[in-house]
């Protein structure tokens, strides 16, 4: 008898979940995106790769596919990924197929609940931001629960608790943190009725996050010595944030502390960290003006006190305060956020001359911009003891100090006119200091490098759908490899096709064998949301930055697919 009972309410169970299934589809949407990026590498005994040292790594892959299903106020998604094996430059931990993320999500105007992977930012993310960037093979989501709220109007609450992705490795045994946080953010002007009307926009916000990771201690050597350091389990990160906005005028301030964070990044010092980041902008027709700030000692904060660099576990972000280049020499020394101290400022206009007799028939535009980042000034705490010593408070820094050391600075002037209804170019001029030691790496290797880079960039309108693109780069240096000159001729059939021929020539290295062409040959295809492009050539060997986040890209020679669609 009690097989029966339990029979039939199996089966009225498996009916029920049929049915809601059912009434689930009804009425849903499904939605998804897909990329994959082949390459096949070729031998070249100049760029250093040879058949021998591939180890019969001929090529490389990877590829994602993101699925989502909506239906009101639920939805629900997949993203499953394929690296057999990684391009070359990605993490080799990365090999393998899986299914990277999932997560099902609910809201209405009151609760957001989601579960599975997300991803989040408190603020400007000094204390946590999570995401993904496909071309740097960089993921950090969240997988755990993440709730939204929303009581009043005027005030938005989150809270958060999760682990970080870590390649394809799983969690198990604390071999990384859990993360766990709260935000809140006030809109004064809704919440306050005699601010209701009021043209000056006030936000307040603040957050929370904390790291708990079970490592009690850490044997560390120094010379003929072994210590061990007790090491916390609970790291706790706060911010303050505040946006004034007022007409044209708008005003962006954060500042963080988080309690001392020994780990691989900083050497295992006891200091606290701190991070002020903050922007003020103003526009009006025809002209804009950004004015940015910042200010980081000790905040590197990941999941795993054990690693360093640019893994995967970062739990806050470090916005980098300088100009994001579009144009390939401009990101030949790209400046990458520093953790362990920067100051930083940025100044940038934006303007526009009227068309006439120095703006032309259209009028023209033109963008000046100018960063600087400094290392932050370090003291002794106590004499004899060296600044930054292994299991000591580290150091002691004046908030307001820059440091004497450069890191980076970038002066660069864009000019774009259109000349007639089929000729437009765009020309500029960037001058760039970059300390290469300390932004790869390195100790009293190599000077800073100093670089004047030219750009001239015209675009020519053949009829209605054809068009022409010339791009010119010259890269004048007397450090590193030396002057660099390229160009890139692209032809443009509207909307479908494409195809460009291009070259990087490095004639000024002081190594005559290593005045190298690196030749590029593209073309593609696209109709509709579905893209597919083709191209052969060398790569170079560099960093390659987006964000202020990078991943080092060695010297290759292939022929590379990709193809991305939506639906």
């Amino acid at each position: 008898m009690k097989k029966i009972q339990f029979t039939f309410t199996l089966l009225l169970s498996l009916i029920s979940s049929v049915s809601f299934a059912q009434e689930m589809l009804q009425g849903g949407t499904v939605s998804g995106n897909f990329q994959i990026d082949g390459q096949y590498y070729f031998e070249d005994k100049q760029l250093g790769v040879y058949a021998d040292s591939m180890a019969g790594k001929r090529y490389g892959f990877n590829g994602f596919g993101n699925l989502t299903y909506t239906n009101g106020n639920f939805s629900a998604g997949m993203r499953f990924e394929s690296y057999l094996p990684p391009l070359t430059g990605f993490n080799s931990e990365l090999e393998g197929s899986n299914i990277a993320n999932w997560y099902a999500d609910y809201k209405n105007e009151l609760i957001q609940i989601t579960v599975g992977n997300f991803y989040e930012q408190f603020g400007s993310g000094l204390i946590l931001r999570s995401y993904e960037e496909w071309s740097l093979a960089y993921d950090n989501s969240l997988k755990g629960i993440r709730v939204k709220l929303n009581p009043i109007k005027g005030l938005s609450l989150k809270g958060l608790v999760g682990y970080h992705r870590y390649y394809w490795i799983p969690y198990e045994n604390g071999n990384r943190g859990l993360v766990r946080g709260a935000d809140a953010e006030l809109y004064l002007n809704d919440l306050i009725p005699d601010m209701q009307e009021s043209k000056t926009k006030v936000i307040l916000g603040g957050s929370f996050v904390s790291k708990f990771e079970k490592m009690s201690s850490k044997r560390i050597t120094r010379g003929d010595s072994i210590f061990e350091y007790k090491l916390p389990y609970n790291v706790a990160a706060i911010a303050g944030r505040l946006n004034i906005i007022h007409g044209g005028w708008n005003f962006m301030s954060e500042y963080a502390h988080k309690s001392n964070n020994p780990s691989a990044a900083n050497g295992y010092i006891y200091k606290d960290g701190q991070a002020l980041y903050s922007t003020l902008s103003w526009s009006t027709k025809g002209i804009g003006v950004m004015l940015g700030a910042k200010r980081i000692d000790n905040m590197s904060f990941k999941s795993k006190m054990t690693v360093e660099g640019g893994d995967a576990l970062d739990i806050n972000f470090l916005p980098p305060l300088a100009k994001q280049h579009q144009y390939s020499f401009a990101t030949m020394y790209p400046f990458s956020s520093q953790p362990a101290g920067e100051m930083a400022y940025q100044a940038q206009v934006d303007f526009k001359i009227p068309k006439g007799t120095l703006g032309g028939k259209y009028g023209t535009q033109v963008s000046i911009n100018y960063s600087q980042i400094n290392n932050i000034k370090k003291e002794e705490i106590k004499n004899g003891i060296p600044v930054d010593s292994t299991g000591t408070l580290g150091y002691s820094s004046p908030f307001f100090t820059f440091g004497d050391e450069l890191y980076y600075s970038d002066f660069s002037v864009f000019v774009t006119r259109k000349f007639d209804k089929t000729i437009k170019a765009n020309l500029g001029y960037i001058y760039q200091e970059y300390n290469k030691d300390v932004l790869t790496g390195h100790k009293n290797e190599y000077p800073n490098v100093l670089s004047s880079i030219f750009i001239a960039d015209v675009t020519v309108r053949l009829n209605q759908k054809h068009a022409v693109r010339f791009e010119n780069q010259w890269l004048l240096t007397n450090q590193d490899k030396g002057n660099w000159s390229a160009f890139t001729v692209e032809y443009t059939i509207a909307p479908k096709w494409f195809m460009s021929v291009g070259d990087e020539y490095n004639y000024g290295n002081d190594n005559p064998d290593q005045r190298l062409h690196y030749y590029l040959v593209s073309a593609g295809y696209t109709q509709g949301s579905t893209r597919i492009a083709m191209n052969y050539g060398r790569q170079r060997e560099g960093l390659l930055c987006i964000g202020g986040v990078y991943r080092n890209v060695p010297a290759a020679n292939g022929l590379t697919l990709t193809i991305t669609s939506s639906f």
